[in-house]
């Protein structure tokens, strides 16, 4: 994946915050998962006009004791996993629109 991707939440989702972590249940497939709280916090701020690489060094790096190239290549994982259960949305552009909102490029 490339660094400046841009990830959004899909709208064909349900989720619910659990303490520190998030459930969702893809409308997709009606796949349920539990986000702990990294990928939470990774969840929350894809609001599809911040890039994955910015989200990892403002919230996760700054947050926990991780490097940089370690944490995007593990949130990278994560959205690509995420993405093909229609949970995220990936984008070289920015989304045009809201995450709770029809997503148009």
């Amino acid at each position: 994946m490339n660094n400046r991707r841009y990830v959004a939440r899909s709208s064909d989702i349900a989720a619910r915050r659990l303490g520190n972590e998030m459930m969702i249940m893809s409308g997709k497939d009606s796949t349920l998962f539990s986000l702990n709280e990294v990928a939470t916090m990774i969840w929350e701020a894809s609001d599809g006009l911040t890039t994955l690489d910015e989200i990892v060094e403002h919230k996760i790096c700054q947050e926990f004791d991780v490097e940089l190239p370690e944490a995007l290549r593990d949130a990278e994982a994560l959205a690509e996993a995420l993405a093909e259960h229609g949970i995220f949305l990936l984008s070289d552009e920015p989304f045009q629109s809201s995450p709770s909102g029809k997503e148009q490029k």
